[in-house]
This record gives C-alpha cells, sequence and structure tokens, in this order.
C-alpha cells in the first residue's frame, strides 16, 4: 500500500506542476500575446465562462511543464533502476512521454477551468477561495486523464487528494511570501 501512495504521489507531480506553472509563466515579459483567455471572453447567463485568468500561455506553459517533468522522472528512473524497482510496479519509463504529459496539463488544468466555470456561476469572484475544490480540481483532473494508463486504489487516490491538496497550500503560501501570488491562497 505504502509502495502504490508513494508511486501515486510520483505520478502525478506532472500534473501538480502543470497546475502551479500559470502563475510564475504570467509574471514573465513577453509572453503576453500567449494572455488570450481559453474562453475567448465567451459568456453564460451573463457570467464568463472560466474567467480571464484561465489563458492559453497558462496552458501552453502548462503543457511543456508537465511533458517535461514527465521526461526527466522516466529519465531518472532508468538511470537510478534501484529508485524505480523501490516504488514502480511497472516499467514507468515506458509511458508515452509526449501523450501522457500533455494529457496531465489538460486533466489539471481542465479540472481548473471546469471549477471556474462553476465558481463564475455561482457568483464567486475570481481568485476566491472555494474549499475543497480549489485545492484538488487539478488532481481529480489528472485522474480521469490517466485512468487510461494506471489505475489505483480508493484509498490511494485519497491520500494523493489530501497530500497534493496541503502540497498546494504550501506552495501557494510559498508564493504568496515570495511575491509570485497577491493572496497566500
Amino acid at each position: 500500500m505504502l509502495k502504490e501512495i508513494l508511486f501515486a504521489l510520483w505520478f502525478f507531480l506532472p500534473a501538480g506542476l502543470a497546475n502551479m506553472i500559470p502563475v510564475p509563466v504570467a509574471k514573465i515579459p513577453g509572453l503576453s500575446k500567449l494572455n488570450a483567455p481559453l474562453d475567448f471572453g465567451a459568456t453564460l447567463n451573463g457570467k464568463r465562462v472560466f474567467g480571464a485568468n484561465k489563458t492559453w500561455r497558462g496552458l501552453i506553459a502548462g503543457i511543456i511543464i508537465a511533458t517535461l517533468t514527465l521526461w526527466v522522472q522516466q529519465h531518472l528512473e532508468v538511470t537510478f533502476r534501484w529508485f524505480g524497482d523501490m516504488i514502480f510496479e511497472f516499467d514507468y519509463d515506458q509511458l508515452p512521454t509526449l501523450v501522457l504529459g500533455p494529457l496531465f496539463a489538460f486533466g489539471a488544468l481542465g479540472g481548473d477551468a471546469i471549477k471556474s466555470f462553476f465558481k463564475r456561476q455561482r457568483g464567486i469572484a475570481p481568485g476566491s477561495v472555494w474549499l475543497p475544490y480549489d485545492l484538488i480540481d487539478h488532481i481529480v483532473g489528472a485522474a480521469i486523464v490517466a485512468l487510461p494508463f494506471v489505475a489505483f486504489s480508493g484509498i490511494t487516490y485519497i491520500v494523493v487528494l489530501v497530500v497534493w491538496s496541503l502540497l498546494n497550500l504550501a506552495i501557494s503560501y510559498g508564493g504568496y511570501l515570495l511575491h509570485i501570488k497577491e493572496r497566500p491562497y
């Protein structure tokens, strides 16, 4: 059971990083051309579909970081076979990097966008906290798109949600302390 939980945490790292990368990437000068909203400004019931903060820049950055992270993970697993043997129950390096990497980003950021849709429809302001959904949206989305590649036990998914939620809170607070984010969460 511990092996499965450790593997699941490792497995969802690309999705977790894809979820986090849009905030610091928004600070990079010269990328403003990619700042177009995913919903193209569309509205439903007089409210934005996803909102201005869900951008093509964030999605592209998420795809790149998730794919690179998966590639590095696979390289580490091959290079340090003992590490992989301790945690993995199958050939991790055989996962299709150029398929699963982007899928992690689409799952994580898609889960976040869907959550934003419901926040907008409920009248919750962008940037406002909506617990627990703000903490789990990306992992739920990533878990759904990853099902064709690997499925975990129910308890493992629960542990992954709790651990990634706590990591999300800690990293968000760190981003606030480093002046990358405007709010602690």
